[in-house]
């Protein structure tokens, strides 16, 4: 099976070592960031620096002149990611043998939401969330497609993998965070990602439901999880707690909204890239699921796009609606944590690669080769080589 390491330029830059390193892993591919959210990451081997903190969602290339007088625009990269920090890993990765293939997050920004509080996600209580554009809003949404086409299409790029393409919820890895102390299971997750910002109200309208009115059932649905009520039904639970006509109207407006921006987001890139260019979708294949494996109508997915890459850490169950749907060509590439530290499993990535290839998977998605220990990377390769 092909497989592909996600990296950051800044587990390259800077270390001589790092390209014949990954390249070593017997990976064909990196899926090299070019547009990234903040993070705080370790880099366990990199001769000048242990900790990267990316204060920001940034870009990690220079920008080019189509963001002039707009006031929705990609943020450069501080200290972290200088100059044209993708282009310099790329060249080198590159050099050492290896395809490399862009990665993109879209709908995933702290930063745009605190300097463009208007852009966020706000929910049924009022309460904003900035590291979640509203996709809904036709600002937000041109923004986001100019960046999938700059971002996605960098020289020597073969290929993208776009993340976060879709509705971001409640669910989000926050400094301190301090969210767990009620358990959300499909239903909290859904209620609580609904969008009442006046782009949202306005689509309301526009199938029949009044945003007030659906606010106030919103945090009646809610009240019974608030109280410590088990939240285990999925989609029938959603249904049963704010009404089945209303739950089905906000997942059709929901729905529908992703679908466009996917369809046009995927236009873009193509409308960019020079033939053969791949390009993947980062996807969960349950429509109304939020987060960076934005939900997606598996049909319509792969209908865009050459494929999609699917969280597998859990067990491959989730390739399944998708290989139904599978052209011969289609990539379904299985995504496995292989840092132990992060819940992975490196030990066992040959036979967790088997399960997801009897499932469909054609190729491998190794999450992340930056942030593993030699350990881990030692058994990455041994698991490579058996397969």
């Amino acid at each position: 099976m092909k497989a592909s390491a996600f990296v950051y330029p800044w587990d390259v830059n800077g270390d001589p070592e790092a390209p014949a390193r990954i390249a070593a892993l017997g990976a064909d591919q990196v899926t090299l960031a070019s547009a990234y959210h903040s993070t705080r990451a370790l880099t366990p081997r990199h001769p000048r620096h242990r900790i990267v903190t990316a204060e920001h969602a940034a870009v990690l290339y220079p920008a080019d002149d189509r963001w002039a007088d707009r006031a929705l625009r990609p943020y450069p990269a501080g200290d972290w990611a200088p100059g044209d920090a993708y282009g310099e890993a790329a060249e080198a990765l590159t050099a050492a043998g290896l395809d490399v293939h862009t990665w993109v997050v879209l709908a995933h920004n702290s930063r745009l939401g605190t300097d463009h509080p208007q852009t966020s996600v706000v929910n049924a209580y009022g309460d904003r969330y900035p590291w979640a554009p509203c996709i809904a809003q036709p600002a937000t949404r041109a923004y986001l497609l100019d960046l999938a086409a700059e971002a996605a299409v960098r020289p020597g790029a073969r290929g993208t993998e776009l993340e976060s393409l879709g509705w971001y919820g409640l669910a989000h890895l926050h400094a301190h965070d301090k969210t767990a102390g009620v358990g959300l299971g499909d239903v909290g997750q859904y209620l609580m990602s609904l969008c009442f910002c006046p782009a949202c109200g306005a689509g309301y309208a526009q199938i029949g439901l009044d945003s007030g009115e659906l606010s106030a059932a919103v945090r009646t649905a809610l009240e019974p999880l608030w109280r410590g009520a088990p939240d285990d039904g999925g989609w029938a639970a959603v249904e049963k707690l704010l009404g089945e006509p209303a739950a089905a109207a906000t997942r059709a407006w929901r729905d529908e909204t992703a679908r466009g921006l996917q369809t046009d987001a995927v236009a873009a890139v193509r409308a960019a890239a020079p033939d053969g260019f791949q390009v993947l979708l980062h996807a969960d294949p349950v429509s109304y699921h939020c987060g960076a494996n934005a939900g997606v109508d598996p049909a319509h997915a792969l209908s865009l796009a050459d494929g999609v890459v699917v969280p597998c850490t859990g067990g491959p169950d989730l390739l399944t609606p998708f290989a139904e749907r599978a052209r011969e060509d289609t990539v379904l590439a299985a995504n496995l944590t292989v840092v132990s530290g992060l819940g992975g499993s490196p030990g066992t990535l040959a036979a967790d690669a088997a399960r997801a290839r009897d499932l469909g998977a054609t190729e491998l998605r190794l999450y992340h080769a930056g942030l593993a220990s030699d350990a881990d990377l030692s058994a990455v390769r041994e698991a490579l080589a058996a397969l």
